[in-house]
């Protein structure tokens, strides 16, 4: 079964930075597509970046240039680096497999996420 657990979210002032934590466990974690996903309040769950198991990253058009994915294979860990923070990044943020644009299709079952709160 596989199980997923976020961390490192907070509350942060916009401009601020957070770095995200992803452990996974229950899969064969260097062969899987991962990726972060967020649902701010009122809007429905949204990609926001993938990575591949040798570390080839996409992100969504709001990110882009703000956030970097990563993983680490050794430790079955996906990271997301988020500066320039804006309010409107607040959501709570989760991981989850990838699998394109029919994502939500084929995720696994979601862990709690982890809230992410960008205000003055």
């Amino acid at each position: 079964q596989v199980q997923l657990v976020e961390s490192g979210g907070g509350t942060v002032q916009p401009g601020g930075s957070l770095r995200l934590s992803c452990t996974v466990s229950g899969i064969i974690f260097s062969i899987n597509v991962m990726g972060w996903y967020r649902e701010a309040p009122g809007k429905e769950r949204e990609w926001v970046a993938g990575i591949t198991g040798r570390g080839a990253a996409t992100y969504s058009d709001s990110v882009k240039g703000r956030f970097t994915i990563s993983r680490d294979n050794a430790k079955n860990a996906v990271y997301l680096q988020m500066n320039m923070l804006e309010t409107e990044d607040t959501a709570v943020y989760y991981c989850n497999t990838y699998q394109g644009s029919n994502w939500n299709r084929f995720v696994w079952p979601w862990g709690p996420g982890t809230q992410v709160t960008v205000s003055s």
